[in-house]
């Protein structure tokens, strides 16, 4: 991979496990519940992968990891070791390095976190959700926030300093005091940074078949709102720091790996299903976890520097106006950094009006931004319609 965009050889790394023991009836996502029997060469597929892009990237520095999915504690701690030893075969990986693996809260302990700690994880994030048993129960989830306690405690004991937790809000017959009482029942726990995510009823899920048929009632969206806005605040009061839309941090906890795509960084995706950005083109792996290992079985080159399992339809080059237009709407979702006068006239030689002023002022006027010195924000009352923001720039 050659210098991005920014000078630097910088580069993050998501690693796709696909694997669940159960489906939520929100998810969308490419996760597949009774293929546990592909494991083991699935990771013998991901190290593969990496050592084929690894042939191809001139080495450049890995400084986040992030394992999604799915459900990446349904792997072993030597599995976990066996994708980061190809890592760092591969690749530079920075001695700095963050690496995150999400985990539900059932099935851990204090002895696995402890495994995964000593071979070189150091940032959890759980799957909280909810406290509400009801909430739980809708959305299919097979932990209870006993679990959920359970967990963070077991994260501690093992020497984690680095702590996430995923809530989500705006569920059907949800209340307000029920999603107070979740952030309640998260802050006793001290976690280091918090995501929260409004529900989105997306096509495909069960959640959106139970809808359309009339058993469940749809979210209420103004409710969600109001939801988001006293988690704001709360969470201010409590001493966290709004770095992004969704995304609450103490100081010095902000997700490394997530500012990497919010400032529209190179980030390689591997594994089935997996999404990458080279800086200059946008790929996809297969979906399939099947087809994803057939592909990467005996395979020695990766042609164009991009994995044998690329699904070839989904390759998009981006020019220069796209990035730069990606560069403002992703820029803009971090509410205190914003969009770097001094990153954005490096990487694309003129100043930000100098490509968008008319919307620059446009969005002014409208008090949706802040134009500062050395950055540009949104304002508070933007962040609930950042959309209506980002769009100006499509």
């Amino acid at each position: 991979m050659a210098r991005n965009s920014e000078g630097s050889r910088t580069v993050s790394l998501y690693i796709h496990i696909p694997f669940c023991r159960s489906r939520c009836s929100y998810c969308v996502f490419n996760t597949y519940v009774g293929l546990e029997h592909l494991i083991t060469r699935y990771v013998a597929a991901l190290c593969n992968e990496i050592t084929l892009l690894g042939k191809y990237s001139q080495h450049p520095i890995v400084h986040t990891v992030y394992f999604g999915g799915g459900t990446p504690s349904v792997l072993s701690p030597p599995q976990v070791a066996r994708i980061l030893r190809s890592i760092a075969d591969s690749f530079s990986l920075s001695d700095e390095a963050e690496i995150s693996l999400e985990a539900n809260p059932s099935g851990v302990d204090v002895l696995y976190f402890r495994a995964l700690r000593q071979i070189g994880v150091n940032r959890l994030s759980l799957g909280a959700q909810s406290a509400d048993v009801r909430t739980l129960q809708l959305f299919n989830r097979d932990h209870t926030w006993r679990d959920v306690v359970q967990a963070v405690r077991s994260a501690r004991q093992a020497g984690f300093r680095d702590v996430s937790l995923d809530l989500i809000y705006g569920a059907p017959e949800q209340s307000l005091e029920a999603w107070a009482r979740t952030l309640d029942e998260t802050l006793l726990l001290a976690p280091d940074h918090l995501s929260l995510y409004s529900l989105g009823i997306e096509p495909g899920s069960a959640m959106n078949v139970w809808i359309g048929r009339g058993s469940l009632p749809a979210p209420d969206v103004d409710l969600a709102a109001d939801m988001y806005e006293y988690a704001s605040g709360r969470l201010v009061q409590a001493g966290f720091e709004q770095y992004e839309i969704s995304n609450w941090s103490l100081p010095g906890y902000t997700c490394r790996h997530n500012i990497q795509y919010w400032r529209n960084l190179p980030y390689l995706g591997v594994g089935a299903g997996a999404y990458g950005f080279t800086g200059a083109l946008r790929y996809s792996i297969v979906a399939s976890p099947a087809e994803y290992i057939r592909r990467l079985q005996s395979v020695e080159t990766a042609p164009e520097g991009l994995s044998p399992a690329v699904n070839q339809d989904s390759i998009e080059y981006v020019d220069r106006d796209q990035l730069r237009a990606e560069t403002m709407m992703l820029g803009l979702r971090l509410l205190q950094e914003g969009v770097s006068r001094s990153r954005f006239a490096d990487r694309f030689g003129g100043t930000v009006e100098a490509y968008y002023e008319r919307e620059i002022e446009t969005l002014k006027q409208a008090g949706l931004i802040h134009v500062m010195e050395d950055r540009i924000v949104l304002t508070a009352k933007a962040r609930l319609i950042g959309n209506r923001v980002f769009m100006c720039f499509v």
